[in-house]
């Protein structure tokens, strides 16, 4: 039995191979339901540093980091009934969760800040990585910073694209996605789940 479909082109020797790369402490370009993500341990600080290095990024800009499902989610961060719901309601999908960290989530992911943003994707191929690597994986996309996401695996920067495991699965539909805190009722970036969110927080 496969974790992905066979239209996606990516194979189970392939997701191995990203999954052990990021047991490693190596990093992975693998795709999503909005753009190509950069993803590394986000647990081992080490492996987060090279996500930085990678794509150039400010250490004080926080990077948020992806499971396989919602349940998950209480393993790395401390979440309000609201922000329960909240999940169940959105996620997986184009949305990201800013809630309150846990011990085990290190500083260099959060920019030193207490709170993290949290994704489940609804793309097989990332889910699968996801539950093969075991460990929840940064979820930032793979571009250097300040230069435009990438939707095919072409679109990838050569200097991230050579030092990664690379997933490829085609074109992605673009787009990004929603942050949101819950327990401000803020929503940090507009993606195209942002009236749908809004009005959640609106009625909740």
């Amino acid at each position: 039995m496969t974790d992905t479909p066979p239209d996606h082109g990516v194979t189970d020797a392939a997701l191995d191979r990203a999954a052990d790369a990021c047991r490693r402490g190596e990093c992975v370009v693998y795709p999503t339901e909005t753009v190509y993500g950069l993803g590394a341990d986000a647990l081992d600080p080490e492996a987060v540093e090279r996500v930085f290095e990678l794509k150039g990024r400010d250490r004080d800009k926080p990077v948020s980091l992806a499971v396989s499902e919602a349940g998950d989610l209480d393993d790395h961060v401390r979440l309000s009934e609201r922000e329960r719901a909240f999940a169940e309601a959105f996620l997986p999908g184009p949305v990201t969760l800013v809630a309150e960290r846990r011990d085990a989530v290190p500083d260099v992911l959060t920019g030193g800040r207490d709170r993290v943003g949290v994704r489940v994707p609804d793309h097989e191929v990332a889910l699968a990585l996801l539950r093969r690597a075991g460990t929840p994986l940064t979820a930032t996309s793979a571009n250097r910073s300040g230069a435009g996401s990438a939707r095919r695996v072409a679109e990838v920067d050569s200097s991230i694209r050579d030092a990664c495991v690379v997933l490829d699965a085609g074109e992605t539909p673009g787009g990004g996605s929603t942050v949101v805190d819950v327990a401000t009722g803020t929503i940090h970036r507009r993606g195209p789940t942002a009236d749908v969110v809004r009005q959640w927080l609106a009625e909740h």
